[in-house]
């Protein structure tokens, strides 16, 4: 089985990419950057 490593998999051309390599049965991995909500302490 092949693997693949997607970078920003929750994006739009991530997941469109992690969809297609599962059809074609890779094993699909992905990493997405944290969330960009800052919290503050006041």
């Amino acid at each position: 089985m092949k693997t693949a490593l997607i970078i920003g998999i929750t994006g739009q051309d991530g997941a469109y990419l992690a969809d297609l390599l599962l059809k074609k049965e890779y094993e699909v991995h992905g990493i997405k950057r944290r969330s960009s909500i800052s919290i503050r302490e006041g």
